[in-house]
């Protein structure tokens, strides 16, 4: 029987407290929360289901073990888990094994990664910002796709959008610092 405990977001910071104390049932209540988001963020990286799966257990298991590290000084609880499952897609994705995995695709593999390659909506609706990604300036869109949804390094946005990596550090701050002013943070 799995427990899914109802709480406001104002025991947010409570449930936090207790997951970083170890406490079982602040984890689940987090996972339930968050795996979905999380799932939807890895596989649009890592475009494969089964290994999404596998690297999103991965982020909830290192999480849980480096949840010391998490301040609400620094951020939100979502944001810092979602970095870290941004991180652990794109080191998925770099790893020889992942890499070997994929050298015998068919086409329709590329097929699709070309053809949703540039839907920004499809992708943002799976962790639920796609109203606010659609107001920010073109410039922004491109930026925060390449960066955050497609896995991106700083250098290869900049040579994918040929705009020195000055600029988009520059613009990838002041988008993000646009985006957290919609959300209220």
């Amino acid at each position: 029987m799995q427990r899914f405990h109802t709480f406001t977001w104002m025991n947010l910071d409570q449930l936090v407290v207790r997951f970083q104390q170890k406490d079982v049932s602040a984890f689940e209540t987090l996972y339930n929360m968050y795996s979905d988001s999380m799932l939807g963020v890895v596989n649009t990286i890592v475009r494969d289901n089964d290994i999404a799966q596998e690297v999103m257990q991965d982020v909830f298991i290192k999480a849980w073990h480096n949840a010391e590290t998490y301040s609400s000084n620094k951020g939100r609880f979502f944001t810092w888990i979602l970095n870290i499952a941004r991180n652990a897609a794109i080191d998925k994705t770099r790893s020889k094994s992942f890499k070997n995995s994929k050298q015998n695709l068919n086409a329709d593999f590329f097929v699709d990664i070309i053809a949703s390659s540039d839907n920004l909506d499809r992708q943002t609706d799976s962790i639920g910002i796609k109203k606010f990604v659609s107001k920010l300036a073109e410039k922004c869109k491109n930026i925060i796709e390449l960066l955050y949804f497609k896995g991106y390094t700083q250098k290869e946005a900049s040579e994918a959008l040929e705009i020195p990596i000055g600029t988009i550090k520059t613009r990838n701050r002041g988008c993000i610092n646009e985006l957290r002013n919609m959300l209220g943070e």
